[in-house]
């Protein structure tokens, strides 16, 4: 990516985002907590509800203030003077938005300012610092005297992370008729068999779950298969975070799940047709392979929680 050519320097701007770049794991942790700040918002175990556009209008409006806090949480900075954060004793401002339409408050102008955004439809996110000088604002003011970043200013933002993956929202990847199928069971312990009938070889996390089963106990049954005892009999096996299933997934190619995560597959014993395909070797030396839409159904192996 080209930088943009830029008015003047700005040593504090450049002071802040170092800062920021050198601190352990910042992109992971950035992206984790503005997932997290998405499932708060969503709040699927309770409403069932997993896309930004059936979010009330206060709610996206909250957004906001909730990627604040959750960033502040994650990173720790402390208060600013007069703005969100301070970070190497330098009053820095935090503006999200779900497009690129970042408001920048009167307190702001002049002064340094982090810009967040994301998509989860689009599956990513981004991370910049700005200074929000006079020229880089659009002469409009809405009733709160806030402005908006002009072509200039949107130029002008150094890019700590620009349309970086966003932690997958497995439900926003399926198809109509996959979250037909999945909605339109009766039960949660249903809901999360067609679950993992549909969204093998995915990520699926903690969130996801409790969105689709909308149940106390979720993780629980998730950790069971869905509670369904026919998946094993189909030839599906769920994989967690546990220590023998992790290396089961390694083995076979998947995704490995981490903590409050699940991955599925449909498993059948290897044959020579699978060449060099993934493997995983049971206790019973029965060696398994992710499943050819061709090859016929058979149970799935039981793979221990434990090692």
């Amino acid at each position: 990516m080209i930088e943009p050519l830029f008015q003047d320097t700005d040593p504090e701007l450049d002071k802040v985002k170092a800062v920021l770049l050198a601190t352990p794991d910042v992109k992971r942790r950035a992206a984790l907590a503005i997932r997290r700040t998405l499932n708060m918002l969503l709040d699927g175990p309770n409403t069932g509800r997993y896309r930004w556009d059936q979010l009330h209008k206060t709610e996206k409006t909250h957004c906001g203030t909730l990627v604040e806090i959750n960033l502040q949480r994650e990173f720790n900075f402390t208060d600013g003077d007069k703005l969100d954060y301070s970070i190497a004793d330098i009053d820095v401002d935090c503006k999200y938005s779900h497009g690129k339409s970042w408001m920048i408050p009167p307190e702001a102008f002049g002064k340094l300012c982090m810009v967040v955004a994301a998509s989860d439809q689009d599956g990513v996110w981004s991370l910049g610092i700005v200074r929000a000088r006079n020229e880089y604002l659009n002469a409009g003011r809405n009733r709160d005297v806030k402005a908006t970043l002009n072509l200039l200013g949107r130029d002008n933002i150094r890019w700590l992370f620009q349309d970086a993956p966003l932690p997958e929202n497995v439900l926003l990847r399926l198809a109509p008729a996959d979250i037909e199928a999945i909605f339109s069971k009766p039960s949660g312990q249903r809901r999360l068999k067609e679950l993992f009938l549909r969204a093998q070889g995915r990520i699926i996390r903690r969130a996801v779950v409790g969105t689709v089963a909308q149940q106390l106990d979720f993780m629980r049954r998730a950790r069971s298969g869905g509670g369904a005892r026919d998946l094993a009999d189909r030839g599906v096996v769920v994989l967690g975070q546990y220590g023998l299933h992790q290396k089961a997934a390694a083995g076979l190619g998947l995704p490995v799940p981490g903590d409050g995560e699940f991955v599925s597959a449909r498993l059948v014993p290897y044959q020579p047709h699978h060449g060099d395909r993934g493997t995983f070797t049971d206790a019973n030396g029965t060696k398994w392979v992710v499943a050819l839409p061709s090859d016929p159904a058979a149970t799935a192996p039981q793979i221990p929680h434990k090692d």
